[in-house]
């Protein structure tokens, strides 16, 4: 059986953890947004490293992973609230404890995941 209480402040913590994550990559892509507007260099060709638009795009796709986490959390927080947290949304069976500490948010069980 799975301790809601416990469940509930991980997922919280979780969710700070990810809220901060979004505005960190929220001012990196800022940043990385007005670097290449103030650079008259050709960053796609610059031999030197990873390009500007690299960046963006690694950020980019990162932002969207932290969003979708976030997304992920809150519905694991409405599980706990409604109190079916731990229980597959596919198949109603409860998910293995060490995949809900691996991975907090989980809303299926492992058979159900693939």
């Amino acid at each position: 059986m799975v301790d809601l209480a416990v469940a509930r402040k991980r997922l919280l913590e979780q969710q700070r953890e990810t809220l901060s994550s979004i505005s960190d990559l929220g001012g990196n892509i800022d940043a990385i947004v007005s670097a290449r507007q103030d650079s008259n260099n050709d960053d796609e060709h610059d031999p030197e490293g990873a390009t500007l638009a690299f960046e963006r795009s690694q950020s980019d796709a990162l932002l969207r992973q932290a969003e979708q986490r976030l997304q992920d959390i809150d519905a694991a927080l409405s599980r706990v609230k409604r109190r079916t947290y731990g229980m597959c949304v596919v198949c109603g069976k409860p998910i293995a404890a060490a995949r809900l500490a691996a991975r907090p948010y989980a809303s299926t069980c492992i058979a159900c995941a693939g």
